[in-house]
């Protein structure tokens, strides 16, 4: 049985709710940062694009998304494969392993973007 304490959420709702409303956030960014894209902006744009607060706020909202959206999607994906019914005795001890490296990673790339959004 797999227990929530590796989950993000109390719940298996609470997830698949975290999962939808990160979606949303990450397709409105998407959806402006395209738009931005198309209008062909050169540097000058871009730098004063981002120097906006509210652009680095919004884009602090989507790398935070992105980060709960991948984490409940690999939690998901780890307690479905990396079982001890399907790799043995191993199958708990990869999961976890697997699930820590993932939490490094995101965590890295966290505090990275932090650094590249407010110039930290």
């Amino acid at each position: 049985m797999v227990t929530a304490v590796t989950s993000l959420g109390r719940s298996g709702l609470y997830d698949w709710l975290m999962q939808r409303v990160t979606a949303v956030i990450l397709l409105a960014y998407f959806l402006f940062i395209g738009a931005v894209v198309i209008s062909g902006p050169g540097y000058a744009e871009w730098s004063a694009l981002f120097s906006q607060t509210w652009v680095r706020v919004f884009s602090m909202l989507a790398l935070l998304s992105l980060g709960a959206h991948a984490w409940v999607g690999l939690w998901a994906v780890f307690t479905d494969y990396f079982t001890e019914r399907m790799m043995g005795s191993a199958g708990n001890v990869i999961r976890l392993v697997a699930q820590f490296v993932t939490g490094i990673i995101m965590f890295t790339y966290t505090v990275w973007g932090i650094q590249i959004l407010w110039g930290l």
